[in-house]
């Protein structure tokens, strides 16, 4: 009986194989589907973060556009790096994101190793009026969600690296819209976009303006 419970075990241990091994040693694939999902859903938000909804059309909008080069303004603890990085590294591409509190920028990057995304994510410290000007290169992709009377100073800094067809969105837009009414002004009146604003997520009763450059 006690040989025949030893070759059960054996058996099974053979057929789970290296799965077994993984579950038994307590190592995780921090890069499956699975492993992310759960990391996102356990993510401790503050009210600096994203809402999980918006976070999920940012990625949805980078993965239906297969945008290649982004950059979110705000990165706060990283929640919407996460979410954006996820569609960046399924497009091949890489996101830049920008945050001025070095306790935020710690965290940010601590979160996206831990889901790693720390070669498709680049955490970058400092006042993004300063540090929006080092970025070379053209951006298809941009998410705003910093200092709402600054909007409109970090589109005209990101506006000359910006490829025709890029999506640029803005966070807050509702609630804070008398801050940046001159980054909606100009969004929803220059000929250059097209415009609309949208709730994608009720938790904080705001919406996104999603704009796309027509030239």
């Amino acid at each position: 009986m006690k040989r025949y419970s030893l070759l059960m075990l054996v058996l099974c241990a053979v057929l789970v194989g290296s799965k077994a091994l993984v579950v038994y040693s307590g190592q995780q694939d921090k890069t499956s589907d699975q492993f992310r999902k759960q990391y996102i859903k356990n993510f401790r938000r503050t009210m600096l973060n994203t809402t999980v909804g918006d976070a999920m059309m940012l990625r949805i909008l980078v993965e239906s556009m297969k945008a290649k080069r982004g950059i979110e303004v705000g990165s706060a603890t990283g929640f919407g790096a996460i979410n954006m990085g996820i569609g960046f590294e399924r497009t091949g591409g890489h996101l830049y994101t920008l945050e001025i509190d070095p306790g935020m920028v710690k965290a940010c990057r601590e979160n996206l190793k831990k889901v790693g995304l720390e070669k498709t994510v680049t955490c970058i410290e400092g006042d993004a009026l300063k540090t929006l000007p080092t970025l070379k290169g053209k951006f298809d992709f941009v998410f705003i969600d910093a200092l709402k009377r600054d909007y409109f100073k970090y589109l005209k800094l990101i506006e000359p690296k910006l490829k025709p067809g890029a999506v640029i969105v803005g966070d807050n837009v509702i609630r804070s819209a008398g801050a940046m009414k001159d980054f909606l002004d100009y969004i929803q009146e220059s000929p250059d976009y097209d415009t609309v604003i949208i709730r994608a997520s009720m938790e904080k009763n705001d919406g996104m303006s999603i704009s796309y450059k027509i030239r």
